[in-house]
């Protein structure tokens, strides 16, 4: 029988802990980042993902568990390689240049050991992978925040890195700047086929950057998968809610399903009276005009509507405070019910009107009770 060929390793993180004092900020973590890919840490802050990058890094001496680059422990209990012998990049959020070397300088400073015709042809080389190539004689305060960013990145990648490792290398980017640099140093990174640890606390960040995300709560590792696993089929109800605003409704199941203000779903692997949460993206409630001649199974009424650009954000309410129609013998959650949708393009009927709501299954999740965000 056939097998397929194991998925080479260009940093491994294995059953890593850290702990300040009593507070474990990491707590038996185990990655693995193959070369060529991006693999972005996201959770809220205080998770553990920048504490997990540093001890990858060697910033932070390792505690328990093993940091293996290109197949060689790099740290592990008794042995340390430090950070500048490891053969990593290093991004961080406040680019931490040189401020007294100009911008070839701060990005030939990894190269000292290279010959002066080849360090120069590679100082070159890289600014010119980042759009730089005309700044090489300029200052980092003559540049702007994104064109330091640019020299930060190129000066990481100078010495070809066997890993990169970014700390929210763009959060202290405008919003606009921030899309324009990213979407280029994505470019630049997959060019240069290097394995990269990328740490974000942006879940639009991750699923725009990554090939691979691992979601982080507490330390620990909440789910690991692309960017289609986590959205559409998260593990847990803090993965659903991390990645987007969730309406969220508490019920019992019954024959198999859950009734919600909105419909009721199905509860397949949950036993009958088995309370749950149901977690309905906004994007997955579709809205027509009522009083079309149908008989809707839910009606509700707009409280305010609002252009977000490329959607429109609504806040309605159940007309009466209860969904209308059938819902298939199961008892319905009593009292008033506030919910949000999102349209796609401009939407925004009048305060007051009353709308068809529909609800797209494949956005709405349920979790036992006890996975409560």
């Amino acid at each position: 029988m056939a097998t397929s060929e194991a998925k080479p390793t260009a940093l491994g993180i294995v059953g890593v802990s850290h702990a300040y004092g009593n507070r474990k900020a990491v707590d038996g973590v185990t990655l693995s980042v193959a070369p060529g890919e991006l693999l972005c840490l996201v959770g809220p802050s205080g998770c553990g993902k920048t504490t997990l990058l540093r001890v990858a890094a060697g910033l932070e001496e390792l505690q328990h568990g093993r940091i293996i680059i290109d197949g060689c422990a790099v740290a592990e209990p008794g042995y340390f390689i430090p950070p500048e012998m490891r053969g990593v990049g290093l991004v961080f959020q406040d680019y931490a240049l040189f401020p007294h070397l100009t911008v070839a300088g701060n990005v030939g400073f990894g190269l000292h050991k290279k010959p002066a015709g080849e360090r120069a042809a590679r100082i070159h080389e890289v600014l010119k992978q980042v759009g730089m190539a005309d700044y090489a004689d300029a200052f980092p305060h003559q540049l702007s925040g994104g064109q330091q960013q640019r020299v930060a990145l190129a000066r990481a990648l100078a010495p070809r890195p066997r890993v990169m490792l970014l700390d929210e290398p763009f959060s202290g980017l405008d919003t606009r700047l921030r899309e324009q640099i990213r979407d280029d140093a994505l470019h630049v990174l997959k060019s240069s086929g290097t394995a990269t640890l990328m740490v974000t606390h942006d879940p639009e960040e991750a699923m725009f950057m990554a090939d691979r995300i691992a979601v982080m709560r507490e330390g620990r590792v909440e789910q690991n998968g692309n960017p289609l696993e986590i959205y559409a089929r998260p593990a847990t109800a803090f993965v659903a809610s991390f990645f987007g605003q969730v309406n969220e409704f508490r019920g019992m199941v019954e024959r198999g399903r859950v009734a919600t203000p909105l419909g009721a779903l199905d509860a397949t692997g949950f036993a009958d009276g088995t309370t749950v949460d149901v977690l309905i993206r906004p994007e997955g409630l579709k809205l027509t005009v009522a009083g079309d001649g149908r008989h809707p199974a839910v009606t509700a009424r707009v409280i305010a509507a609002r252009l977000l650009g490329r959607s429109s954000w609504l806040h309605l309410s159940l007309v009466d405070g209860r969904a209308g129609g059938s819902s298939e013998g199961l008892r319905r959650p009593a009292g008033e019910c506030h919910f949000h949708a999102r349209v796609p393009g401009r939407f925004l009927p009048p305060e007051g009107d009353v709308l068809s709501v529909s609800l797209e299954d494949t956005q709405a999740f349920v979790f036992r009770a006890s996975d409560r965000i």
